[in-house]
């Protein structure tokens, strides 16, 4: 399987990001790491070993990035104005850097990428479809923390509710809306140790209610919030989609 690694200082986070590839045909995943992982975290934990069939079968080519954001959040960098800063330009950067990055590799201008991610990295594939409906087709939340503001130890702005998918979803209207109806998202979530599928379920409240497509899947007390989990789940919605 081919793999490539690839750096870049990012102007939106003032910072140097590793940006990883396997595969070379198939539609696009970029799936989030979790809170404090990084680009090639999926590869270590064998979620890209998971969906080699997928991969060498030509049907899918997956990406991944640093979790800029989830790494601010657990090393506490800074006081919750700037995380909420972090929040908005990590999601700033995915959609102005690395999607135009992911498509020039895909030599092509509009294909559409399916965006997935487990815990932190489920919220991060929801913000990325929910803010560029344009470019993301699907969303596979795995496990997901989707409300951040437990992690704020103090007031927020309106970085944090732009960021934030299940705050700003309601306000939302006009041909954004209507493009994000045209989308899904997959949420999955186990039932077992450290899991929280009442996460998932006010999620997908909160979509619904807006009329966004998405529906959840709670694959029992047999599923802990691990790795396991995630090397069954993202490679079973892949299948049907690639």
């Amino acid at each position: 399987m081919t793999k490539l690694v690839e750096r870049w200082h990012s102007p939106h986070l003032d910072r140097t990001v590793e940006v990883a590839r396997w595969g070379d045909f198939g539609r696009p995943v970029l799936v989030f790491p979790t809170a404090g992982g990084d680009a090639q975290e999926i590869e270590r934990f064998d979620v890209v070993s998971a969906c080699g069939d997928l991969i060498g079968a030509g049907r899918t080519k997956i990406y991944s990035c640093d979790s800029i954001n989830g790494r601010a959040i657990l090393t506490h960098e800074g006081d919750s104005l700037h995380l909420s800063w972090i929040l908005r330009r990590f999601v700033e950067f995915v959609g102005h850097e690395l999607v135009p990055a992911i498509r020039a590799d895909c030599r092509s201008d509009d294909i559409g990428i399916i965006t997935a991610g487990a815990s932190i990295g489920a919220y991060n594939a929801l913000a990325a479809l929910c803010r560029y409906p344009d470019v993301f087709t699907d969303a596979i939340c795995m496990s997901g923390t989707y409300d951040l503001g437990r992690f704020m130890d103090g007031p927020t702005d309106d970085n944090f509710y732009w960021a934030s998918p299940i705050h700003y979803v309601g306000s939302l209207y006009g041909d954004h809306l209507d493009r994000l109806r045209q989308r899904a998202v997959h949420i999955a979530c186990g039932e077992g140790a450290h899991e929280n599928i009442g996460e998932s379920w006010h999620a997908a409240h909160v979509l619904g209610s807006a009329g966004i497509p998405n529906r959840v899947d709670a694959w029992g007390p047999a599923w802990p919030h691990d790795w396991q989990t995630w090397r069954a789940m993202l490679p079973h919605y892949l299948a049907g989609m690639s």
